[in-house]
């Protein structure tokens, strides 16, 4: 059989322009219909175009010798010379390490510790006391990080509770914090406690969302309290993790300054020395606005990395991602 010619280029552009019209249409139809909706998006829209998209533009100063005097056009140009700088630093290996390690463990305790207490919660009969126990959890997520701060450092105070207990064990007290062996150990448990309760949520009201009938189903077929919840629960909440995990590998190089900042120390710096820590000691308090650009924008390159990765593992994996 002879093939059929390709068709005509008038032809492709006259189907191309009746399908463009169509899209038009179509959009400015759904514009109409939910016109309150698009209304409502304005603000987002324009809070990340504000702050998040135009101050990119800044981000050109990693490449330039900038001072406030000229400006970031007036400034010269000094191409990869702060990569280099932070590359063959004394710093590099110590920062990306500590970041790599606390977001590591905060990964691997932290995440599934709210999976955890949601399975445990789903499980309770009692209304009152999962009431209970939600609210005591996700409280401590509402209190401002410069008060977490000050009751850890209360805390581990050699005088203070976590040195009571240690010492009714028979061990010596130490300030903890001045320690570099137990920042690390501080710095996630305090997370977990701090945001177990609020990540909960998310996963209850996904299991809120499961078919009862599977769980009858399973019942029917002979399954246990723990094979429902392997057969059904996790399978069910599956998607919610997925994302969730993505968006975790995301953050995985951007550890919270704010918190490392409230509780490091110079004699804890070989532990507790993050990226963005870093930027902010070199950029704001030394001054080096561009080192702190470049650093902070190779910081946003590898997670941009990571994020587009872990997503196209998990839609090769389980046909679940962000996109």
């Amino acid at each position: 059989m002879a093939e059929l010619p390709p068709p005509a280029p008038a032809a492709a552009r006259e189907t191309a322009s009746k399908s463009g019209t169509r899209l038009r249409w179509g959009l400015l139809k759904d514009i109409s219909k939910n016109r309150l909706l698009y209304v409502m998006l304005i603000p987002v829209l324009l809070y990340f175009t504000v702050f998040h998209y135009f101050p990119m533009y800044g981000a050109s100063i990693a490449f330039k010798d900038f001072t406030p005097r000229l400006g970031i056009t007036g400034s010269p140009w000094a191409g990869l010379e702060h990569f280099e700088s932070f590359f063959n630093g004394i710093h590099f290996w110590r920062v990306v390490k500590n970041t790599l390690l606390i977001s590591f463990y905060e990964l691997l305790f932290g995440f599934p510790a709210p999976i955890i207490l949601a399975l445990l919660l789903n499980e309770v009969r009692k209304t009152v006391f999962k009431r209970t126990v939600q609210t005591i959890t996700y409280m401590p997520h509402f209190i401002s990080l410069v008060v977490v701060c000050g009751i850890i450092k209360e805390f581990t105070m050699s005088d203070g509770l976590i040195n009571d207990i240690l010492a009714f064990f028979g061990r010596e007290r130490a300030s903890l914090l001045l320690e570099p062996e137990y920042f690390r150990t501080i710095f996630v448990s305090s997370s977990i406690w701090q945001n177990i309760g609020w990540g909960t949520i998310i996963y209850l009201a996904a299991l809120a969302g499961i078919d009862q009938e599977q769980y009858e189903a399973a019942k029917i077929d002979g399954a246990n309290r723990w094979r429902q919840m392997l057969s059904v629960t996790l399978p069910g909440i599956m998607p919610t993790i997925t994302i969730l995990f993505i968006l975790e590998i995301g953050r995985l190089m951007n550890v919270g300054s704010e918190k490392i900042i409230l509780l490091y120390n110079p004699s804890t710096y070989d532990t507790a020395d993050v990226i963005s820590s870093y930027v902010y000691r070199v950029g704001l308090q030394e001054f080096n606005y561009s080192f702190s650009s470049a650093v902070g924008l190779f910081n946003s390159a590898i997670n941009f990395t990571l994020v587009i990765g872990s997503n196209w593992l998990s839609r090769r994996m389980n046909k679940t991602s962000l996109w």
